[in-house]
């Protein structure tokens, strides 16, 4: 079969026909006849000739021509298609190194089998070009809902028809065991569009928190405006939700605007996710405040917030606690999501124990370090004082006010208090020198002497070994594993350092080590300054 000016329009038109059929560029199509006409002239003429293939946008006129490049002698590798300057004078004028030569050459017959080759070039070309189009469509309606028709389902997973493409709805991502049958119409949301070999992957999902947040965004108007943002969601899909919402005008009420009248906006939310509970709570910067919300319908006591270790203990009434936690702890877990904190909860009367366990321990302290009788000891207890510290170096006015303290019985308290912790440092201080801990760590600025041998006991007995450790090391952290935050032990964690105290301690260490230049910290500082300044403007 030759490419004959019979059918040569006609090849046009075949471009123009399957591009409309596959939605694609028909310039797409004409290239792929170009490259399969290409490839069934190299099998009549040589694999080795580069032989190309030009079809004319308007008359359908295929021109078949052969390239050769001039190369350097030594690098003359491939005669049919390449040729040296001396060769290339016979053709050329004037050749240089990277010129290329080209003549026409006659049309080829196609024979059946070159003709089903053109076939399958054409068509793997057109696959390609379609798969493209279908990634360029979707890739950017990633996060969005999407309406599809069901076409079958494959061990558990449904294959969904969305128009110009097919989605696919994994079994972990329909809600509860729904079931659907082939041509039931479906709703979900687009989670995730790759490209892969097999073409186009878009993944579908009715279990997302973002599918909740777009069909609340359909329903309330006042979210797609903007005027009500939604902060935060947690589901337990076909079960129970609760999504954060806060208003930017005063004049609306955030969680009335996504019940809608008589809970008719709710309602359109809950028919869609098969029923599933829905508690709307107003979202709230102040953390503890929006905690309180987030276990709705349980009833708080108190709240004890560690920013630190991202962790939250909440004390409920003893006949609130099982509310709180909720059936098989949904209600606990959907709050902890809600708000990124570790939950603990307890009762009433559990922290009722606790705390009573704490005021026997500070009492027995306060007896067996000042010598005091039980009932003296629990005073100063209920007045606070928590250590020996804060009785040794506090107002001699705040020991006053104790009932039956007078000037001398506050100054012997103190002078008691001071001499005991005297004492402990100097015992510290001898165990730390014979654990080997050396002078330029003893005498180092804001290490007391039992921290010193706290150090020690850990092998950090050098100012060089001091500084050689992390702010971490020293102060303790959180770390994750395997999405569970883990304690980190701080050697001085014990004596309540932070990480911002143990981190200058290190750096003052390596300056007077000569590790660090003072003056780049300093310029460190002005820029880390300069920074949060142009971030509050």
């Amino acid at each position: 079969m030759a490419i004959t000016s019979a059918n040569q329009l006609e090849l046009l038109q075949t471009a123009e026909a399957v591009a409309r059929e596959k939605m694609i560029d028909p310039g797409l199509v004409v290239e792929a006849m170009e490259e399969s006409l290409a490839r069934a002239a190299k099998s009549r003429y040589g694999s080795e000739m580069d032989i190309r293939v030009s079809i004319d946008r308007k008359t359908g006129r295929a021109t078949f021509t052969r390239v050769r490049t001039v190369v350097e002698d030594e690098e003359l590798e491939n005669y049919q298609a390449e040729m040296t300057v001396e060769q290339a004078k016979q053709y050329m004028a004037d050749p240089q190194v990277g010129d290329t030569f080209i003549e026409e050459v006659p049309p080829v017959e196609m024979g059946r089998i070159a003709a089903q080759s053109a076939k399958q070039v054409i068509l793997q070309k057109v696959r390609e070009a379609e798969r493209d189009r279908q990634y360029e469509e979707f890739k950017d309606r990633a996060g969005t809902i999407i309406n599809g028709v069901v076409k079958r389902e494959e061990y558990g997973n449904v294959i969904v028809d969305v128009g110009r493409g097919e989605g696919i709805l994994r079994r972990n991502e329909k809600i509860g065991r729904e079931a659907y049958r082939p041509n039931d119409r479906v709703r979900c949301f687009i989670k995730d569009v790759r490209r892969e070999a097999r073409g186009p992957q878009i993944f579908l999902s009715r279990t997302a928190p973002e599918f909740m947040a777009e069909l609340f965004k359909m329903e309330v108007p006042e979210i797609y405006d903007g005027i009500i943002e939604i902060k935060a969601v947690a589901r337990d899909p076909g079960s129970r939700a609760k999504i954060a919402v806060v208003s930017h005008d005063g004049s609306i009420d955030p969680v009335g605007a996504c019940v809608g009248m008589r809970g008719s906006r709710v309602q359109a939310v809950v028919n869609e996710l098969q029923g599933e509970k829905i508690d709307i709570i107003p979202w709230t910067e102040d953390m503890p405040t929006f905690l309180v919300n987030a276990l709705q319908p349980a009833e708080v006591s108190k709240v004890v917030l560690d920013e630190d270790a991202e962790r939250i203990e909440v004390v409920v009434p003893d006949e609130q606690l099982s509310l709180a936690i909720g059936r098989r702890g949904q209600n606990v877990r959907l709050a902890s999501q809600l708000t990124g904190l570790d939950i603990d909860i307890i009762t009433e009367s559990q922290d009722s124990e606790r705390r009573q366990k704490e005021f026997e321990t500070r009492t027995q302290l306060f007896m067996d370090t000042l010598d005091l009788d039980e009932f003296f000891a629990q005073l100063l207890v209920s007045e606070g004082f928590t250590n020996l510290e804060e009785v040794a170096y506090v107002e001699l006015d705040e020991l006053l006010v104790i009932d039956g303290v007078d000037d001398g019985t506050a100054q012997e308290l103190q002078a008691r208090a001071r001499d005991f912790l005297e004492a402990q440092a100097k015992a510290a201080l001898e165990h730390a020198r014979e654990l080997g801990a050396e002078d330029s760590l003893i005498e180092f600025e804001g290490l007391t002497p039992q921290m010193v041998e706290a150090l020690a006991e850990d092998d950090v007995k050098t100012l060089e070994d001091f500084a050689t450790c992390a702010d971490w090391e020293l102060a303790g952290g959180w770390t994750t594993v395997n999405g569970e935050r883990v304690k980190d032990d701080g050697i001085l964690e014990k004596f309540d350092i932070s990480l911002t105290e143990a981190q200058d301690m290190v750096m003052t260490a390596r300056v007077m080590l000569g590790w660090v230049d003072p003056t780049e910290l300093e310029a460190e500082a002005e820029e880390a300054e300069t920074g949060e300044e142009e971030a509050e403007a």
